[in-house]
């Protein structure tokens, strides 16, 4: 048995607060994927840009100064679950107005099957999951 017959699959990895974590979490990301022989799979633009959101909207609300979050990317063998970590506090929610701005977790809900907030101490995790 080799590690991608392991399941479930899983990569974590903590990002300092700096515009650069942004394109570094889509890198993990995107291994991860071909590590789970996943690199052709249809919906990997979606989840790139899902996990985009999630870290901007992290880095922009959710991570106090001289903090970072965490990204978590896991496989199953039949859904692939985002979580983005963060010690900050506030609920992150859709705008009410659309032009508003902050329209990056309408692009999550529109994209992801499943995506969601869950509390953590300190903070909270912003999630997507994916069918595969």
């Amino acid at each position: 048995m080799n590690a991608t017959d392991e399941l479930p699959c899983q990569r974590d990895q903590f990002y300092a607060r700096d515009r650069r974590s942004i394109p570094a979490a889509r890198q993990l990301t995107a291994w991860s994927l071909r590590y789970w022989n996943l690199a052709d799979w249809h919906r990997t633009d979606d989840l790139l840009l899902c996990v985009s959101e999630l870290a901007t909207n992290a880095l922009l609300h959710g991570v106090p100064p001289g903090r970072g979050f965490l990204l978590r990317v896991r496989y199953d063998g039949d859904v692939i679950r985002v979580e983005v970590h963060d010690s900050g506090t506030g609920v992150p929610r859709t705008p009410d107005d659309p032009d508003e701005g902050g329209r990056g977790l309408l692009l999550v809900g529109a994209l992801a099957d499943k995506w969601g907030v869950a509390d953590r101490t300190p903070g909270k995790v912003v999630w997507a999951e994916f069918a595969v």
